[in-house]
């Protein structure tokens, strides 16, 4: 099995990239999270084209040449600590086949952000680096907490996050260990049958989404079922689920852990044997705690469900 490596530690004063891969964002959505960044003694530094705005059918921040470009940078130029995802949307699909780790390679750096960037950490683990799927700078903005942030700092310090969590009543029971996987369930599913696609092989995989129909979310589960990864993976965890249906007849449509749509996915596995935990927080949520993909995780589950990297 092939050694994750994990980006050395930051130390006060290092330069954070604040960069836009896919949709387009204004200065006032990052004021807060780049006040942030100062305020825990780090530089943020600006990717060039992090406010450009470009309207192809969506509006993204950037060209693809631009936003190549500025994660290009990001991620070579040696001054450069850490990598910080303005936002998701769409459009990271663009950069993948384009990125270039020549002094990457040499002076790994942590490449933090969820949603749409699942891409880049897919990308990112088939080549052997570590990341951190957490809040983008964006939502600093939405009033998510702060604790959420605060151990993403913590990270990047070198510290790893152990985790506490409720009893849910979906769960299946298990004890595991093993690297973790995944990310955004509509990029995972975008991916599968490519070469950037995650390798689940004894994984223990992590999903989430926001915004989906509700059969949209169970062919993306039927996808996962029909490429042969529940038969791979060693362990599931489930974070938020969230917008989910039509919003005037769901009632849960506001709530983080829609519970029809986690009825709908513990259906569909219930004759998989592999552990599952459901409720972790982590995802589009205002409480949106940082995993490590590639990291090795350790699960125990008894009265309380505890996830340790």
């Amino acid at each position: 099995m092939k050694k994750i490596i994990f980006p050395k530690s930051l130390k006060k004063g290092d330069k954070i990239a604040v960069i836009s891969p896919a949709g387009a964002v204004d200065a006032t959505q990052l004021e807060k999270g780049i006040e942030m960044i100062k305020s825990k003694g780090y530089e943020p530094v600006l990717g060039e084209h992090l406010y450009t705005k470009f309207s192809n059918g969506y509006n993204y921040a950037g060209t693809e040449q631009e936003r190549i470009k500025d994660i290009n940078w990001a991620l070579n130029d040696n001054e450069i600590s850490a990598i910080w995802a303005s936002r998701g949307g769409y459009g990271c699909q663009h950069l993948i086949e384009h990125l270039d780790l020549k002094n990457f390679t040499k002076n790994p750096k942590w490449y933090i952000g969820y949603s749409d960037n699942t891409v880049i950490q897919s990308y990112l683990l088939k080549k052997g680096f570590a990341s951190i799927h957490g809040q983008t700078i964006k939502t600093s903005s939405f009033g998510v907490t702060g604790e959420s942030y605060n151990l993403i700092f913590d990270i990047l310090k070198g510290q790893t996050p152990k985790y506490s969590l409720k009893s849910h009543q979906f769960n299946k029971q298990g004890n595991i260990e093993g690297e973790l996987v995944g990310g955004n369930l509509a990029l995972i599913y975008a991916l599968l049958g490519t070469k950037y696609s995650f390798d689940f092989k004894d994984k223990i995989l992590f999903i989430e989404d926001i915004g989906e129909n509700f059969y949209a979310l169970d062919r993306m589960i039927m996808s996962l079922e029909l490429a042969g990864v529940f038969n791979k993976i060693s362990g599931l965890i489930i974070g938020g689920m969230t917008n989910m249906g039509d919003e005037k007849e769901n009632k849960q449509y506001e709530e983080s852990f829609d519970e029809f749509a986690y009825k709908l996915i513990s259906d569909r596995i219930s004759k998989y044997n592999f552990p599952v935990v459901f409720g972790f927080p982590n995802g589009h949520i205002k409480d949106n705690r940082p995993l490590i993909i590639g990291g090795n995780v350790k699960l125990e589950m008894k009265d309380k469900v505890k996830i340790e990297f």
